[in-house]
């Protein structure tokens, strides 16, 4: 089994390495940066991507659905300590093929992982219920906000739309490029549930989100 691991938390990263590869697998690499993993999917072709759900960068979902557009077919889990029903049932409507929770067991993720790649969804048993209510129909709860959903750098980044910023300008203004900012607006779109940069603007406004000192 051939393995790329996203994840901004460097310990987590390198001893999750370390122990997979004592357990006779290969880890084609170990990455905190999603754009540098995501290119690495599409170069390096592992069987399974394990991805962290809260990343400054990009959230886990948004790398999820970039993979997916691009056409990157093989399982992606969701490697994460959020227990957030919203999360698990977003992470497998965009298509993870697991769901696993940081704390389990090196055997556990072991085994999770193999029925994974032998084509089984996998979500942790801590988590069943979650899955039960999203059968049934009814609503996830309302832990998290919308605002609360966007990673910081999203944060950042709607704030700066609510002042006027076109793409051009905001990727100036912090050292990215277009290309990054768009993958952002957009992550930013979907999780406020809005078509357009103006009506993100406005949410931003309306909720006095953004302060003018809170991002210096």
């Amino acid at each position: 089994m051939r393995i790329l691991l996203i994840d901004d938390h460097a310990l987590f990263r390198i001893g999750l390495r370390e122990l997979l590869e004592r357990r006779g697998l290969e880890v084609v690499d170990a990455v905190g940066d999603c754009e540098v993993g995501i290119a690495l999917v599409e170069e390096t072709q592992p069987d399974v991507v394990l991805l962290d759900m809260r990343m400054p960068q990009m959230s886990g979902l948004d790398v999820l659905q970039v993979l997916r557009d691009k056409g990157q077919r093989m399982p992606v889990v969701i490697l994460t300590t959020s227990r957030v029903e919203t999360d698990v049932i977003a992470s497998l409507q965009c298509g993870a093929q697991g769901y696993l929770l940081k704390d389990m067991e090196p055997d556990d993720l072991i085994r999770s992982l193999n029925d994974i790649v032998s084509g089984q969804t996998v979500v942790a048993n801590e988590l069943t219920m979650v899955l039960a209510r999203a059968v049934r129909g009814d609503e996830p709860a309302k832990n998290e906000s919308a605002m609360d959903q966007l990673t910081p750098r999203e944060q950042e980044i709607l704030c700066l739309l609510a002042e006027g910023q076109s793409n051009k300008v905001i990727a100036r203004n912090l050292g990215i490029s277009d290309g990054t900012v768009k993958l952002h607006v957009k992550a930013i779109l979907r999780k406020l549930d809005v078509h357009s940069r103006v009506e993100a603007a406005v949410i931003a406004v309306e909720q006095k989100f953004c302060r003018k000192d809170e991002f210096n």
